[in-house]
C-alpha cells in the first residue's frame, strides 16, 4: 500500500496553475491585492488539475492518538493516561477541537494507533475495540473513533528504536487508509489532529533528522514545561539522535528509530491526500514533522500541503521552512488537536471562492487601468 500510493503522486498540474493566474488577472481587484491567498488558490488549482479548483467542502479532521515510551524519561508533566482521557473528551465532543469543528462544519474521527491505556467507554483491550468501519457519510454532529492500533504505544528511544520497520509502515498504512475512507466518504479536504502526552518529543527528534537542526533549536516546551524538564528534553532528543543516528533519506526508518505512532500515521494521512489530489490542511508541530517525513516518502507530496498555522513550538517554524510553506494564520498557538488547521479553514475556502465568485472586468464592465 505504501509504494503504490507513493507511486500515484505527481506534480501539481502546471496548466491549471497557469490559468488560475490568468484569471486573477482578470477580477476586480488589483493584481497581487489578496497576497498569499492568490498563490494559495493557484497551487490548489495545480492539485485539482482545474481552474477553477473545487471548493473543499465535507471537511475532515482526523485526530491520531498514540502513546510514547520516552515519556518514562520525564519530558512532560502530564500522567500518560491522560491521552485516553482526552480521547474520552473527545468522543463526548468537550474538547477545543470540537468547539472548533462544530464552528467549521467539519466531521471529527478519532484514531487510535497506539494509546498505551484503555479509552472511557470501550474495551480494554485494544484489540477487542469495534474497527470504526469505513464511514458512509461523514457526520459533523459525531465524533467517531476508530481502532487501528499498532501496539500500545511506542518503545523508549533512548534504549531502543520506538517501532520496528515493520510497526511505523502498519502506523503508515493505517493513515493512508484513514485518508481513503475520508476522501471516499465525501471529504474534499482532510485536517490533521493529534493527540498523544509526550509527543511533542519524537516531532522535536524528527524536525531535526529531516531539517539538519540541533536538538535544542528544533526542541519547545511542548506543554510549558519548565526549565528544567526543557532541559531534560532537549537531552533526550539529542541523545536518542547520536544512538540511533538515522538517515533522513530512509524516512521509514526514520519513523520507526525515533517517531511516533501518530506521526506515522498522520506521514501516511498526507500521502494518502496527495495520492487523491486532495489538499491537506496541516495543523502544528506534530504535523510538521508528519509532513517532514511525507515529503522524504514523495517529495511531490508538498503540493497538497497548506500550512494552517505557525506553532509556537520552535520546531514548526523549522519543519515549514524547509517545505517551502507559509502558515496561513499565526496567533500564538500550541494546542495540537488540529485546532489550528481548524481555525485556519475558512481562509482556504475564501482563497478557492474567489475564483469562483469574484466578476472579470470585463462581465462588471469596470474599467481596468
Amino acid at each position: 500500500m505504501l509504494e503504490s500510493t507513493i507511486a500515484a503522486i505527481a506534480p501539481l498540474h502546471e496548466a491549471a496553475m497557469s490559468d488560475a493566474r490568468e484569471l486573477h488577472g482578470r477580477l476586480t481587484k488589483p493584481a497581487g491585492s489578496l497576497g498569499a491567498l492568490e498563490e494559495l488558490s493557484v497551487r490548489l488549482a495545480g492539485l485539482a488539475g482545474s481552474c477553477p479548483p473545487p471548493l473543499p467542502g465535507a471537511p475532515a479532521v482526523a485526530v491520531f492518538a498514540g502513546d510514547h515510551g520516552v515519556h518514562a524519561q520525564g519530558v512532560s508533566p502530564w500522567p500518560q493516561e491522560v491521552t485516553a482521557q482526552m480521547i474520552g473528551n473527545f468522543l463526548a465532543g468537550g474538547a477545543v477541537v470540537n468547539a472548533f469543528a462544530r464552528q467549521a462544519g467539519a466531521a471529527v474521527t478519532v484514531v487510535d494507533v497506539g494509546v498505551a491505556t484503555p479509552i472511557p467507554g470501550s474495551p480494554a483491550d485494544p484489540q477487542d475495540a469495534p474497527a470504526g468501519g469505513a464511514a458512509e457519510r461523514l457526520d459533523p454532529a459525531v465524533p467517531r473513533l476508530v481502532n487501528a492500533s499498532v501496539r500500545q504505544g511506542t518503545r523508549d528511544f533512548t534504549v531502543t528504536a520506538a517501532l520496528t520497520r515493520d510497526e511505523a509502515r502498519a502506523a503508515v498504512e493505517a493513515g493512508i487508509r484513514v485518508a481513503e475512507e475520508l476522501i471516499g466518504a465525501g471529504a474534499g479536504i482532510l485536517l490533521t489532529g493529534d493527540m498523544g502526552i509526550g509527543n511533542t518529543t519524537p516531532a522535536a527528534a524528527l524536525i531535526a533528522v529531516f531539517t539538519g537542526a540541533d536538538a535544542a533549536d528544533a526542541t519547545g516546551r511542548g506543554t510549558g514545561v519548565d526549565d528544567p524538564t526543557y532541559r531534560r528534553k532537549v537531552e533526550v532528543v539529542r541523545s536518542a539522535l547520536e544512538r540511533h543516528r538515522p538517515d533522513p533519506a530512509d524516512p521509514l526508518g526514520v519513523l520507526a528509530a525515533v517517531g511516533g505512532l501518530e506521526h506515522a500515521a498522520l506521514t501516511g494521512l498526507i500521502l494518502g491526500a496527495a495520492a487523491r489530489r486532495v489538499p491537506v490542511l496541516l495543523d502544528g508541530v506534530i504535523a510538521g514533522s508528519a509532513a517532514l517525513a511525507a515529503a522524504a516518502f514523495a517529495p511531490d507530496a508538498v503540493g497538497a500541503m497548506v500550512a494552517g498555522h505557525r506553532s509556537a513550538e520552535p520546531g514548526a517554524t523549522l519543519a515549514l521552512r524547509r517545505l517551502g510553506l507559509e502558515p496561513l494564520i499565526d496567533l500564538g498557538l500550541r494546542l495540537g488537536e488540529g485546532t489550528g488547521a481548524l481555525l485556519a479553514l475558512p481562509v482556504v475556502t475564501g482563497a478557492i471562492r474567489v475564483l469562483h465568485e469574484v466578476a472579470t472586468f470585463d462581465s462588471a464592465g469596470v474599467a481596468e487601468k
